[in-house]
């Protein structure tokens, strides 16, 4: 009988352990996909500013998936209890159970409304304005939250879409064009948050966007393992200010993805990289918005001018 509870009381002593493992794990894999918050970012979520209306990439956003803590990667609302209010900030009548605190601001007279995980500021909360059902209303500044989609909604599509950010925008479409398989790559801006940008905004670097670039691609002519080691073979995947002379934040090494797959075939694809000994800088981001770059100078630059990439050679890597 001693025996018999000895063996029960390890494997619930194992149990308990992989578990506590396994959440640990998650916490420190959210904890590294947020990176360091900006100076516009710091002013509302740790200095309660508010950002101007209307202007916020979420506002008029009706995407499904779900929108957690720009600060600590904490979910906070689901897509489904999203509603468009008129106010000029994003605007939801719930929030995940859990996720959000309530605060009476010192004046008395407005409700604050904060991450329960990091204590992050997100808006303020309204009730009795009988705009829905529930009659509430978290008024959410778009710069306190990130989109994270549903993205396996995607799997199914005959042709599929990645965004590939690897420094200035002009010398990563410059080998996706050219690449058999891609129906169709676009020059523009993603990861940021600040609403339909101008590049002259991202060059700045403030705007948390990167040069991209969406590549449409038919899996059947070109596999995703293919665009992988293309992108990684076209530009420096361990500089972490920038791409070769181009520095800045708007020129940092991401992918996009829009489904598990990719996301998966690119994790695995970074671990061969490790495994070879390098240290890639590469981020794994998954795609919520992409705004086209609106100036056609931008898009097929090298193509239209006849030239080469001053630093997107190819140098096989992988």
């Amino acid at each position: 009988m001693k025996k018999i509870l000895l063996i029960l009381i390890t494997i619930i002593a194992c149990s308990l352990s992989v578990v506590m493992c396994a959440q640990n794990k998650k916490d420190t894999i959210m904890k590294e996909k947020m990176p360091p918050l900006t100076k516009a970012e710091k002013s509302v979520l740790e200095e309660k500013a508010t950002e101007r209306p209307f202007t916020g990439k979420y506002n008029d956003f009706n995407e499904k998936g779900t929108y957690v803590c720009r600060k600590c990667g904490a979910e906070l609302y689901r897509s489904e209890d999203k509603f468009n209010s008129g106010c000029g900030w994003p605007a939801f009548d719930d929030e995940i159970k859990g996720a959000v605190l309530r605060k009476t601001d010192p004046d008395g007279m407005r409700t604050e409304i904060l991450c329960a995980k990091c204590g992050a500021h997100l808006g303020h909360v309204f009730l009795g304005e009988g705009l829905t059902d529930k009659n509430t209303r978290h008024c959410v500044n778009s710069v306190s939250m990130v989109f994270r989609p549903d993205i396996t909604i995607h799997e199914k599509d005959t042709l599929q879409t990645v965004v590939f950010a690897s420094g200035c925008f002009w010398g990563t479409q410059y080998w996706f064009a050219k690449q058999k398989g891609v129906i169709s790559s676009q020059v523009g801006y993603a990861g940021g948050w600040v609403k339909d940008p101008t590049y002259e905004q991202v060059c700045t670097g403030q705007t948390g966007h990167h040069e991209a670039v969406r590549v449409v691609y038919n899996p059947s002519e070109v596999s995703f393992d293919e665009l992988l080691r293309l992108y990684f073979n076209t530009h420096d995947v361990e500089q972490t200010d920038g791409q070769g002379p181009d520095k800045g934040a708007q020129y940092l090494s991401a992918i996009f993805y829009t489904t598990a797959s990719q996301k998966d075939e690119a994790e695995k694809m970074l671990e061969r990289l490790r495994e070879k000994g390098l240290k890639p800088a590469t981020r794994l981001i998954p795609l919520d918005i992409f705004y086209p770059e609106k100036q056609e100078y931008h898009n097929m630059y090298y193509q239209k001018k006849g030239s080469a990439p001053y630093c997107h050679f190819y140098n096989e890597i992988i």
